[in-house]
């Protein structure tokens, strides 16, 4: 008996060798293999992770994307290819993070000036101006971009909120927020410039 558990793990670790070799050798049934045994293994430490569906999902996708890409950097072994797999998706999250905190800090940026920058001097109706050119930016905005940027940040919803609020794709969403973001900004800045 304990020989024919030995014989299914060399089995196994034989197997995922032959898989690994094959996809460093380019073959894409390599790969639609490998996503067939490991997706669940990466969608669900991407979906701890990051703590939303959406974008667990496309984390996913960009790992089994980024390994056919990087193929080439794979040592086939048993052991290697599930840690390989698992240390693209560590790099995948930290650019959901950071892209998470680049919106929030575009948007920290846009809605009020940070208290560093203001001088003692400056009076408060400055900062209320701001606010209202930001407000005014925001009901300057297309729809459906405007709708998304308030839920995003009046409603603080989740892209992938939006997304199924608006029936838009979640990709869109994440476009229409960025570019809302940076429409507002510059309309910020310009008031800035031409009041001072």
């Amino acid at each position: 008996m304990v020989t024919g558990v030995m014989a299914s793990e060399g089995e196994q670790d034989e197997y995922v060798h032959s898989v690994a070799a094959r996809l460093v050798a380019g073959e894409e049934s390599a790969l639609e293999e490998i996503y067939d045994r490991w997706s669940a293994l990466v969608h669900t430490y991407a979906l701890r992770a990051l703590g939303d569906q959406h974008d667990a999902e496309e984390a996913t996708q960009q790992v089994f994307i980024s390994a056919w890409r990087s193929r080439h950097t794979l040592t086939p072994s048993p052991v290697a290819l599930p840690a390989w797999l698992l240390g693209i998706a560590r790099h995948k999250v930290a650019d959901v993070r950071a892209a998470r905190a680049r919106d929030a800090a575009k948007v920290a940026a846009a809605a009020a000036l940070p208290e560093a920058q203001q001088v003692e001097s400056e009076p408060a109706d400055r900062a209320i101006a701001d606010r209202l050119v930001v407000r005014q930016a925001v009901q300057d905005l297309p729809d459906p971009r405007r709708t998304i940027v308030f839920l995003a940040f009046w409603e603080e919803r989740s892209h992938a909120e939006i997304a199924e609020t608006t029936g838009l794709p979640l990709g869109t969403v994440k476009s229409h927020v960025r570019r809302g973001l940076v429409q507002i900004h510059q309309q910020l800045e310009g008031v800035r410039r031409a009041t001072r």
